[in-house]
């Protein structure tokens, strides 16, 4: 498990920005964390990445909202609002895992939905100082096991 501290909203869309290159179709990264943590703003960084930071929006009311870089799409979802995983399948959510690099708000929620490769990171507030974010990234499979190492 990788921990990253960020200090400011800015420092987790630096972060993310940071992580991006690593990232490639049908990776699946869950954000988990409570309200204002910063899973928007990171998934900010990923689209600033790739060119699409302009296009950011919450899908809390959409679910998920589909971008399209060069060669490759990027879904980001909001699965709070779900009454239950059946929902999550009857929108076709677990066919995005193949399609693209997905993006998932409030995974936890839809955790037995899951690819078994995905990589988790944890938001919550710093003891320390509680405007400051700790990012815990936990790798799920190889895949992500190898990323976290480098």
């Amino acid at each position: 498990m990788n921990q990253y501290i960020s200090k400011s909203e800015q420092d987790t869309i630096e972060f993310a920005k940071k992580l991006a290159p690593k990232l490639q179709a049908s990776d699946v990264i869950v954000l988990t964390g409570d309200l204002g943590m910063g899973k928007t703003k990171f998934t900010q960084g990923i689209l600033e990445y790739f060119d699409l930071g302009e296009e950011i929006s919450s899908p809390t009311f959409t679910i998920v909202n589909e971008y399209n870089a060069k060669n490759l799409n990027i879904y980001h979802f909001d699965v709070y609002r779900l009454s239950d995983l059946d929902e999550f399948y009857a929108i076709g959510g677990d066919e995005y895992f193949s399609q693209g690099i997905c993006i998932i708000e409030w995974g936890e929620l839809i955790k037995d939905a899951l690819p078994k490769e995905h990589l988790e990171i944890l938001f919550s507030k710093c003891k320390e100082n509680e405007n400051y974010r700790k990012l815990e990234l936990i790798a799920h499979g190889k895949r992500f096991e190898d990323m976290l190492k480098e």
